[in-house]
């Protein structure tokens, strides 16, 4: 029993240690999209960019994607300049994993709008910014300051409109426009868990 709460404990710990911080700089990373191009972080410097990490087959991302909200918001937030980086972190045996032949039908078929997707099947960029659930969103000002971290939106569920919720993404990059405070910084984030590797 000491022995697993030993263990319990240290991975507690490890996470910990990696997850990111309101108002610390976002942690920079690289990776490969589905169309085998290199995406750094650090490429976006001086533009706000949102972070979403993403599994299609939980119900409460499909439902954003299936009422077409998210690809909604990814136009909304494109046209007033912000960056949108879909991460997906499942793992390559796990029955949700798309291949990069798989995500670019997928990405068309949905018509979802982000400038990339990320195949992080590793997990390197998920547990470096502690994403838990799909969807986890993140946004990161221009200056490279994380500002904001948690839930889509105030509307925990995997039907209905998500558009009659509050959005939070949506409010944290307006009020970045608007050269104002991120107000609400930080939720608990809802979904499914992520499907990591270890």
């Amino acid at each position: 029993m000491k022995k697993t709460f030993a263990v319990l404990a240290a991975a507690v710990m490890a996470t910990a240690a990696f997850a990111v911080e309101i108002g610390q700089p976002a942690p920079d990373f690289t990776g490969t999209d589905i169309n085998g191009k290199a995406v750094h972080l650090s490429d976006y410097k001086g533009k706000i960019v949102v972070l979403e990490s993403y599994n299609s087959d939980c119900p409460y991302c499909h439902n954003h994607y299936a009422s077409g909200a998210m690809q909604e918001l990814q136009r909304d937030l494109a046209a007033k300049g912000v960056v949108w980086l879909i991460v997906d972190s499942v793992n390559t045996k796990n029955f949700s994993y798309r291949t990069p032949e798989q995500a670019r039908k997928e990405s068309a078929d949905l018509k979802i709008a982000a400038t990339a997707w990320i195949d992080d099947h590793s997990g390197a960029i998920g547990h470096l910014y502690g994403m838990k659930t799909t969807p986890h969103m993140f946004v990161i000002a221009a200056d490279g300051k994380l500002v904001y971290d948690g839930a889509i939106d105030n509307l925990p569920q995997p039907f209905g409109d998500p558009r009659t919720a509050k959005n939070y993404v949506r409010a944290a990059v307006d009020e970045l426009i608007a050269g104002k405070p991120v107000t609400m910084a930080q939720t608990k984030p809802y979904g499914c868990g992520v499907h990591y590797a270890n």
